[in-house]
């Protein structure tokens, strides 16, 4: 069974940076995707970043394009969001996202796509 265990959401004020930090365990295919989505209230869920071990390159929102950063730890089974130049707009519960198999690159999110989700994690960016 595939967990994800979701850590480092905080309040913070705009321009400041976070980085939330994804355990995932129980991937039994040769391909997977990892990453995250984010839920504003009222919103819908919308994809931010993923990364798919079918190319490992990084697939971002355009919203959030050269300010976070995605990174994948193999060896310790991690995945991490790196958010940089936070504004009052990123604020939303994150989750920690998974799917098998991923015969392709990460090229767009769909909610319909990972059948994993962790339990999210809160982050709070004051203006």
């Amino acid at each position: 069974q595939v967990q994800l265990v979701e850590s480092g959401g905080a309040m913070v004020q705009a321009g400041g940076s976070l980085r939330l930090s994804c355990v995932f365990s129980g991937f039994s295919r040769e391909t997977y995707a990892v990453g995250w989505f984010r839920q504003a209230p009222g919103k819908e869920r919308e994809g931010v970043s993923c990364i798919s071990t079918a190319d490992n390159k990084a697939f971002y929102e355009d919203s959030v394009k050269d300010r976070f950063t995605l990174f994948r730890d193999d060896r310790n089974h991690s995945l991490y969001l790196q958010m940089n130049n936070l504004k009052p707009e990123d604020t939303a519960v994150y989750y920690c996202v998974g799917t098998e198999p991923a015969n392709y690159g990460c090229a767009g999110m769909y909610v319909h796509e990972y059948d994993y989700w962790g339990q999210g994690t809160q982050v709070t960016v004051s203006s």
